[in-house]
C-alpha cells in the first residue's frame, strides 16, 4: 500500500473543492503542487527528527571515519546505492534523506551515491521493465544504474567538494554538548523530545522555502512533457539521439511510472531502447525543481559536478544499451 495515499486523497479533495476541471492542466498542476509539497515537507520533518536522534545517541564521528576509509573499496558507495533502490522516492523526495545523511556526518560521495540511485533504480525499472522490455534489458539497466550511482559518488568524493556544501549541514551537536548545555545533566524524556524537534527543525526551516519553490516550478512543468517532440526526434537512429534524449528529459520533472506512456510510444515508433531509457532516466533523476532545492544545500560548483557526472553516466548508459540490446 502507498504510504502517501492519504496525501493523494487530500490533494484530490483540494483540486475538487477548487472547482477545477478534472484532467485540465490547472487541475493537474494544483494537485501536483499540493501532493508533493506536503509529501516532501513531511519527509523533511520526519527524517531530520530521526537524524537528530541519531546524532544524539550514536558516535557519528566514528561512523564517518569508518565510511571514509579507502579500505572499503567502494562497498560503502554500493550500500548507499542499494539503500536508494529500496526507497521509492523521486528526485526531489530523495533530498530530505540526502540532507539527513550530510547532517549525520556521512561522507559527501556516499550521500550522492544514494541521491543518484534512489530515483534512477525505481519501481518501474524493477517491476514494470521485465514485461515491457524483457529480462535482459531490465538487468542491464539496473546494473548500469547502480554503476552510475557508485562511480558518480566516488568521483564526487575524489574531487574533494565538501567545501561547497552549506557549512551548517556538516556540523552536528554531540550528546556531550547537549548535556553540557543542560548543566551537565542528562536530558529527561520531555527534554529529549524538545531537543530533537529543535535540532531537526533548524535544518527543516532552512530548506522548506526552497522545497516550496522547487515543487512550484515542478507543478508548472508538470504536464508539459513534449510527447510529440520526443517521438519526432528521439525515434531517429542517429549518434546524437542519446544526448538529445538526456538534455530533453533533464529539465522535466516526473516519476518513472508517469513517463511509461511516452516510453511505450517511443519504443513503438522504433526508437532504440537505450535512447528511450536514457530519456526516462534523465527525467526521473535530474530536474529543475531538484536543482532549485539542492541550491539551498550546496554551491553551484558542487551542483554542476553532480549534474555533469550524472548526465555523463546516463549518456554512456544510453549508448551502451543501444549497442547491447
Amino acid at each position: 500500500m502507498d504510504i502517501f495515499y492519504p496525501i493523494r486523497l487530500f490533494a484530490d479533495a483540494v483540486s475538487a473543492q477548487a472547482g477545477l476541471a478534472p484532467g485540465s492542466y490547472l487541475e493537474s498542476a494544483v494537485n501536483f503542487f499540493v501532493y508533493d509539497a506536503i509529501k516532501i515537507g513531511l519527509l523533511l520533518v520526519a527524517i531530520n527528527y530521526i537524524m537528530a536522534m541519531a546524532r544524539y545517541y550514536f558516535p557519528l564521528e566514528k561512523a564517518r571515519d569508518i565510511l571514509a576509509k579507502k579500505r572499503w573499496l567502494g562497498l560503502n558507495y554500493l550500500m548507499a546505492a542499494l539503500l536508494g533502490v529500496v526507497t521509492p522516492f523521486c528526485s526531489c523526495s530523495s533530498i530530505p534523506l540526502f540532507v539527513g545523511f550530510l547532517g549525520a556526518g556521512i561522507p559527501l560521495g556516499v550521500t550522492f551515491a544514494f541521491l543518484i540511485s534512489s530515483p534512477l533504480v525505481n519501481e518501474a525499472s524493477l517491476y514494470l521493465f521485465p514485461a515491457m522490455f524483457g529480462l535482459k534489458a531490465t538487468i542491464l539497466y539496473n546494473l548500469f544504474g547502480l554503476a552510475i550511482a557508485v562511480f558518480g559518488g566516488m568521483l564526487i568524493q575524489k574531487a574533494d567538494l565538501e567545501r561547497y556544501v552549506l557549512p551548517e549541514l556538516l556540523k552536528f551537536r554531540s550528546r556531550k554538548e547537549a548535556e553540557a548545555e543542560n548543566g551537565g545533566n542528562k536530558l529527561d524524556f520531555s527534554q529529549l523530545v524538545v531537543y530533537f524537534w529543535r535540532d531537526g527543525m533548524s535544518i527543516t526551516r532552512q530548506m522548506f522555502p526552497y522545497v516550496i519553490l522547487g515543487v512550484g516550478v515542478g507543478a508548472l512543468i508538470h504536464g508539459f512533457i513534449p510527447e510529440g517532440a520526443a517521438e519526432k526526434y528521439l525515434a531517429v537512429r542517429a549518434w546524437w539521439s542519446v544526448p538529445a534524449a538526456v538534455f530533453l528529459g533533464a529539465p522535466l520533472y516526473a516519476n518513472s511510472v508517469s513517463v511509461i506512456p511516452i516510453m511505450e510510444a517511443l519504443a513503438e515508433k522504433g526508437a532504440p531502447l537505450g535512447t528511450v531509457l536514457a530519456f526516462m532516466t534523465a527525467i526521473v533523476t535530474l530536474s529543475v525543481p531538484e536543482a532549485l532545492i539542492l541550491k539551498k544545500v550546496m554551491r553551484w560548483q558542487l551542483l554542476a559536478a553532480f549534474f555533469g557526472i550524472t548526465i555523463a553516466g546516463i549518456v554512456i548508459m544510453g549508448y551502451s544499451l543501444n549497442a547491447l540490446l
